[in-house]
Formats: C-alpha cells, structure tokens, sequence
C-alpha cells in the first residue's frame, strides 16, 4: 500500500512538473531586468519539449492557460501569446514525426520554425488589434534571443525530462 502511495506521488509530481516548468518560465520570462537584449519566448521552450516529447501532459488545454499567463505578465493585448502558443502547438502536433526525426541543427532549426511561427503570428495578430503595422525588429530580436537561449536550455530540459518525467513514462 505505502508503495502504491509513492508510485501515485510520483506519478503525480511527473504530470504537473512540464506544467510547472512551464509556468516558471512565463514568471522567469517576463522578470524585469532591463537592458539592452529583449527576454527571450522562454515559455515557449517546454511547450515546444514536451509538447513533441510527452505531448499527453502538454494539452492544448495547458498551452492555453501558459498562453494566457504570457498575456497578463507581458502587458500585451490579451489573447496575443494563447493564439500564438496554439498554433505552434496544432503545428507541432501535425509536424512531430518529421520533427521527432531531427537532431543536431535540425532539431534546432525544428524549434525555429516553431518559434518563427510564434512570433510571426503574435506580431500579425497585434498588427490587427492595433491596425497598423508595428516595428519588426523588436519582434525578430525576440525570435532570435528565443532561439539562441533554446541550445542550452534543451539540455536542461532533456535532464528534467530523463531523471523526473520520463523515468515514469511506461507507469503513466
């Protein structure tokens, strides 16, 4: 019986933890520090982990509640990121056996697409709300900030998935 209580405990920790990392990332991601880099799309990089990896614990549900987290700590016009997140995340779903096969710069030019299509429907979606065209530079300044951020942290991620989540894969 104490040994069922742990396998659930576990299994448990190993479902919220994506979520929960996802969270971190938006509060992490849209931390005030100034300077002269914009934040990196941090939130991005495990919706875009897990949603290839264990996408059974990175729902449309949850991109949606991290996409709408995005929205209220951005300050941006609300909807912008939940959309954009969606769409990556439908993209992923579709693409994730070509994806899946990708290493090395592959991989890497994987999640820019990814990241690419984030950032490219957030601006066009807040060139409509605004209805006018907004600067791209900011935008791409992002989107490359994103992408050079995601090489290290992919491995983070990939430690977190190997020693917590995925240990419990075949118990889920």
């Amino acid at each position: 019986m104490e040994r069922m209580a742990g396998l659930m405990s576990s299994r448990i920790f190993s479902a919220i933890l994506p979520v929960f990392i996802g969270i971190l990332f938006v509060v992490i991601g849209n931390f005030p520090v100034g300077g002269l880099l914009p934040s990196p799309l941090f939130v991005l990089m495990p919706l875009y982990f897990w949603g290839m990896v264990r996408p059974d614990l990175m729902t449309p549900f949850w991109v949606f509640v991290l996409g709408v987290l995005e929205d209220l700590l951005s300050g941006g016009p609300p909807g912008v990121w939940a959309l954009s997140f969606l769409g990556v995340y439908f993209m992923i779903e579709r693409q994730r056996d070509v994806l899946a096969g990708l290493s090395g710069i592959g991989a890497l030019m994987g999640f820019a697409a990814a990241a690419l299509i984030a950032c490219g429907s957030a601006y066009v979606i807040v060139t409509i709300y605004y209805w006018h065209l907004q600067p791209i530079a900011p935008t791409l300044a992002v989107l490359a900030m994103t992408v050079i951020v995601y090489i290290p942290m992919v491995f983070v991620l990939g430690l977190i998935h190997r020693r917590l989540v995925g240990a419990l894969r075949s118990d889920i």
